[in-house]
């Protein structure tokens, strides 16, 4: 069976080679078998795994939630109920993201617009309204 080196799975999957052995100490990828030399010989779809990992992430997936996801994909018969789930809760998560990024956007204009830019900085109403925020 042909197996790959950690360099040549971390390549083929765009990752860094540490972060391979990162995401085998948060227990994302299986610990592969090592040969007489003590490499590690990944089977070839870690590839896939690796590339599952990534775009999890990419998606806004934490950690624990591509876990569940992979631990889904443990049992392949199961209806994809749990799947659209996990989806559904990460999108809901997105959307107060975005609420509360256009909330700071908002906050943002209205500090900017409170300063023509022209007042010395110890007088300046953007930093005043800062300090006022901070409880």
């Amino acid at each position: 069976m042909e197996t790959l080196s950690i360099g040549r799975l971390a390549e083929r999957g765009g990752v860094n080679l540490e972060t391979v052995r990162y995401y085998e100490r948060e227990g994302l990828m299986l610990p592969p078998p090592r040969k007489s030399s003590g490499h590690r010989a990944y089977p070839l779809d870690a590839v896939r795994r690796l590339r599952f990992i990534r775009r999890c992430q990419e998606l806004g997936f934490s950690l624990g939630g591509i876990k569940e996801l992979l631990m889904l994909r443990r049992a392949p018969e199961q209806p994809c109920a749990d799947v659209i789930q996990q989806i559904d809760v990460k999108a809901e998560e997105i959307e107060r993201k975005i609420t509360q990024l256009r909330a700071i956007r908002r906050a943002l204009r209205r500090l900017k617009d409170s300063c023509d830019g022209n007042c010395p900085v110890s007088e300046c109403p953007i930093l005043e309204s800062l300090d006022g925020a901070v409880s």
